[in-house]
């Protein structure tokens, strides 16, 4: 019984510790798909940029925490180019984002000098989680602590951005792009900017995680867009009449929950090459009860 609760418990905080990480994907989600209403397939490639870049500056002795706000710019200058070549090349959202995701599969090996996946040596390298703050806390759970004060440090100051001009001007740039030429704002750089935010959490996101698993894969990232559009639409589904949690809360928590239900299947005894297709079940599930519910809201009116 004590070896059952003891497994229950590891696996409760590495659902708590991942899902928390993916949160950060998420919410870059959030912005693109819900926001600014932009199907961006560049996260594909961000996530793995985060991690490539961490990877890379943790070997030559750059501080870890430093390695959080490079991987952010990284991934907001790729968001940034997605922008451009949706803007000035006119070349349509979905094609803009593939044509990125591609190109950032070679600059994340160009990156990592040629080699497709990367080791942090020794654990101690990865400072975020063997620093002075990880001290501070019980050995068992400094980890999850220190991935629960960052990611609640991003969601807050993500708050306070959606208050200010430039965040509200995002939102109505999503509802009513008209709306926004109306006001003589350029809704062109509004988009690059939403963008920018996007990618820059999904390659945090990146980084966060290649500091957990002390790694750097180029395929980490394949799926991230799935992963990120099904925690946003599990937090929203599930938690659409909590009315006192903001929608980066649901979206913060869709990601856990989104985690915990892969968690489970695999420990149902599936084998690990179904977890794709776990992945892409779930999230058509989610879709479908999604799409219930609005039509049942819609009702109601």
């Amino acid at each position: 019984m004590p070896n059952i609760l003891n497994t229950l418990l590891n696996m409760s905080q590495s659902v708590l510790e991942q899902g928390l990480i993916y949160a950060l994907l998420a919410l870059g989600l959030y912005v693109s798909y819900s926001v600014l209403n932009f199907p961006d397939l560049s996260v594909d490639g961000t996530f793995p940029l985060g991690s490539a870049v961490t990877a890379v500056l943790i070997a030559k002795g750059v501080n870890s925490w430093l390695c959080l706000p490079i991987s952010f710019l990284c991934g907001a200058a790729a968001g940034i180019i997605t922008g451009i070549i949706h803007v000035k090349f006119r070349v349509t959202n979905l094609l803009s984002g593939i044509l990125m995701m591609t190109a950032l599969y070679s600059v994340n090996l160009i990156i990592s000098n040629g080699s497709s996946s990367l080791f942090i040596i020794s654990p101690s390298m990865g400072k975020i989680f063997t620093g002075k703050l990880a001290e501070l806390f019980p050995p068992a759970v400094s980890k999850l602590l220190i991935i629960l004060i960052c990611v609640a440090a991003v969601k807050l100051l993500f708050d306070l951005f959606m208050k200010t001009k430039c965040g509200m001007m995002l939102m109505v740039c999503g509802a009513n792009e008209q709306m926004v030429k109306s006001l003589n704002v350029d809704s062109g750089k509004i988009k690059m900017l939403g963008l920018a935010l996007a990618n820059g959490l999904v390659a945090l996101s990146g980084c966060l995680m290649c500091q957990y698993k002390y790694s750097f894969n180029v395929g980490d990232g394949t799926g991230s867009m799935v992963i990120g559009l099904a925690s946003v639409i599990i937090g929203m589904t599930v938690l659409h009449k909590v009315k006192f949690f903001k929608n980066t809360t649901k979206v913060i928590f869709g990601s856990v929950i989104y985690y915990a239900c892969i968690k489970i299947a695999l420990n149902l005894g599936l084998p690990p090459h179904f977890l794709k297709l776990i992945i892409a079940a779930l999230f058509l599930l989610m879709l479908i009860f999604n799409d219930k519910i609005l039509k049942g809201v819609k009702e109601d009116a």
